[in-house]
């Protein structure tokens, strides 16, 4: 049986989105299946054209400290968002949805990205996925 890891995806700063990203992806590349349950602010990230939007978490100075760090990103060769979150579903990764979160902040499926369109699901598939993984993180 294949190893199987889950992460709640809380936080939809931009840097805890790269995060969840990095981790996942990682994690697919070492053979295990994963899964990305957005909910709450994380889930804001998912609408069309949303992904990168979100402010660091710490340092953020009104938009420069993201700035800088994207600048620095782009000098080291790091991933853009957009190609990670490609390069995550191109590699089996399943992202998720919470349908409580989308009832509670407006969110429909046609604002959502097309990779989340038929994974909405609730807390239960969150529960489930998480008792079978061997290692849970919560961004």
């Amino acid at each position: 049986m294949t190893e199987k890891a889950t992460i709640i995806v809380h936080s939809g700063d931009f840097d805890k989105i790269y995060s969840a990203f990095i981790i996942g992806n990682g994690a697919l590349a070492m053979g295990m299946d994963v899964s990305l349950y957005f909910t709450f602010f994380g889930l804001e990230r998912l609408k069309k054209g949303k992904l990168d939007k979100g402010s660091l978490s710490k340092m953020n100075y009104f938009g420069l400290g993201k700035f800088m760090i994207k600048l620095k990103m782009k000098k080291s060769n790091v991933r853009s968002l957009e190609g990670m979150l490609s390069d995550f579903v191109e590699l089996g990764g399943k992202i998720l949805a919470c349908d409580m979160t989308m009832d509670i902040m407006g969110i429909t499926k046609d604002n959502l990205r097309e990779e989340v369109i038929s994974n909405f699901c609730s807390v239960g598939t969150y529960v489930k996925e998480a008792r079978e993984s061997v290692m849970t993180l919560f961004i």
